[in-house]
C-alpha cells in the first residue's frame, strides 16, 4: 500500500514466474507430455528428483527404496532410528525412510530378514505401501473397487487385494488397460509422479 501523493503517479509492473509456472530443469519431460504437471508438482514439493540435473528418466524403473524414500519425503521425513533389515546401510539416501515406514507399519520385509530396496516396485506394492501410510495418517481407508473387469485380478498377492481394491477406488492405481491391472507390473516414475 501507499499513500496517494498529489501528483501523478507513474507504476511499473514486473511479472515474474510463480511456482506453477516455473519450468523444469529436465530436457527429457515437456510441458505437452501427459504427466508434466504432476512431475513438476512432485518436483517442486521435493518429493521426487530427477537422476541427474537435467534428466527426470520419466520411463525408468522405480524401486522399493525410492517410494518409501518419497512417502517419508511426503510425511516431512521425521526423525527415524535405524530399521532392522539387513540389506538397509545406514549411509544409504533411504535408511532413515525404511526406519521410519517400517517402524510404523507402512512396510514390511520379507521373511529372510531383508528389505530389498533396489529391487523394482511392483504396482501391487506400491498400493500396499499407499494403503498403510493412509491408514497411518488415519484417512478412510474403507472404499473398494470391483477388480472383476480386468482378467488378471486373480494375480494379485493376497496381501494386496485390499490395496489394490483401494487404490484403484481412489483412483491412484488404474489398469495399464481397459481389461489389465498388472499388479506384478513395475511402475515408471511419471506413473508415480502422477499417483
Amino acid at each position: 500500500t501507499f499513500v496517494m501523493p498529489g501528483s501523478d503517479v507513474e507504476l511499473e509492473a514486473v511479472f515474474i514466474p510463480g511456482e506453477d509456472e516455473t519450468p523444469l530443469p529436465f530436457t527429457d519431460i515437456s510441458p505437452s507430455d501427459w504427466c508434466y504437471d504432476a512431475v513438476r508438482y512432485v518436483y517442486q514439493k521435493g518429493l521426487m528428483n530427477g537422476t541427474s540435473t537435467t534428466t527426470f528418466t520419466p520411463n525408468n524403473t522405480t524401486t522399493r527404496g525410492m517410494i518409501v524414500a518419497i512417502i517419508y519425503r511426503l510425511e516431512g521425513s521425521p526423525d527415524a532410528g535405524l530399521s532392522n533389515f539387513t540389506d538397509v546401510l545406514p549411509t544409504a539416501y533411504y535408511a532413515s525412510a525404511v526406519a521410519w515406514a517400517s517402524a510404523n507399519g507402512i512396510v514390511n520385509g520379507y521373511s529372510d530378514g531383508t528389505f530389498r530396496p533396489n529391487n523394482p516396485i511392483t504396482r501391487e506394492q506400491m498400493a500396499a505401501f499407499l494403503y498403510r501410510y493412509a491408514g497411518y495418517k488415519g484417512r478412510d481407508i474403507s472404499a473398494r473397487a470391483d477388480l472383476n473387469g480386468y482378467l488378471d485380478a486373480a494375480q494379485i498377492a493376497g496381501y494386496a487385494v485390499e490395496p489394490i481394491q483401494w487404490a484403484n477406488a481412489q483412483g491412484l492405481i488404474n489398469g495399464t488397460s481397459s481389461t489389465t491391472l498388472s499388479p506384478t507390473g513395475n511402475a515408471t516414475p511419471a506413473q508415480v509422479a502422477v499417483i
